[in-house]
């Protein structure tokens, strides 16, 4: 395995890269409506994928008032840090631009990832119905 690259990434150049992954991981395995998934502030966001040599195989976004989101692994790339890498960029990007506070909406199962990174749940699991 090649070593595992973070770098910012343009919405216009990189749209491809970004919507395989993030339509491979919510769309397809998560059944989030495409609709959804992708909104207006993708044009706004300042966006990240990681890269193994080449190959993209993550992604993240981080938005204006430090929301960061749509943070998606690649299956066959899940448990090798690239998760972390990609939150350590996202994080070290939102500090750069001097946001204070970064927060995130997180699915139950990945709560313990994110408070190994110093995050901690200030909110209660939405429920629907």
């Amino acid at each position: 395995m090649n070593k595992i690259s973070v770098r910012l990434a343009d919405w216009h150049k990189d749209n491809a890269d970004i919507r395989r992954i993030r339509e491979a991981v919510f769309v397809a395995e998560q059944h989030i409506p495409p609709e959804l998934e992708f909104d207006s502030e993708d044009h706004e966001a300042q966006h990240f994928l990681a890269l193994e040599g080449d190959y993209p195989i993550g992604t993240a976004r981080l938005l204006a008032d430090g929301t960061i989101g749509r943070i998606s692994v690649l299956k066959d790339w899940r448990g090798l840090k690239v998760g972390d890498a990609l939150m350590n960029a996202v994080i070290a990007e939102a500090q750069n631009r001097d946001l204070k506070q970064q927060m995130l909406s997180a699915q139950v199962h990945a709560t313990p990832f994110y408070e190994r990174l110093g995050f901690r749940v200030v909110s209660e699991e939405a429920s629907t119905g």
